[in-house]
């Protein structure tokens, strides 16, 4: 229960507080990066399942990574509104994916969508908006 999927490799981004709220890991897909987490006893909340803060954090870590490796050279991102739709539970020992999608790039706001996954539910829906930190 505790494997990590096929393809899946840890994570190169890491923050004080994104280490403490995962591991997560990267996987390459066909037209974006899936970020997964495998939900652990710190990620449920008192009834049972992954405490939305974990789910909302990993669709911020999702569209924020998939605008980072995006660009070239690499730029600071930084998150301007995400929006969220709960719309099921992930339990205790799931793997979790977030899929994340670059909707509109300008020169400083980006535009992305993305779900969340456990095996074929959806766990969420997200979009965000975010400022590319351009000098």
């Amino acid at each position: 229960m505790d494997s990590v999927p096929e393809g899946f490799e840890p994570a190169t981004f890491s923050s004080g507080f994104l280490d403490v709220a995962g591991p997560y890991f990267t996987r390459k897909e066909a037209d974006h990066i899936a970020v997964g987490i495998r939900i652990s006893e710190g990620h449920i909340n008192g009834i049972q399942v992954a405490h939305g803060g974990v789910l909302t954090t990993l669709a911020d870590v999702a569209l924020s990574y998939q605008l980072f490796v995006s660009e070239k050279p690499r730029l600071p991102i930084a998150t301007i509104n995400l929006s969220t739709n709960f719309l099921s539970g992930a339990k205790l020992g799931e793997w979790v994916v977030a899929h994340a999608h670059i909707d509109r790039k300008g020169k400083r706001t980006a535009y992305c969508h993305g779900e969340i996954v456990a095996g074929d539910r959806l766990l969420m829906t997200m979009t965000g908006v975010f400022a590319l930190l351009r000098k």
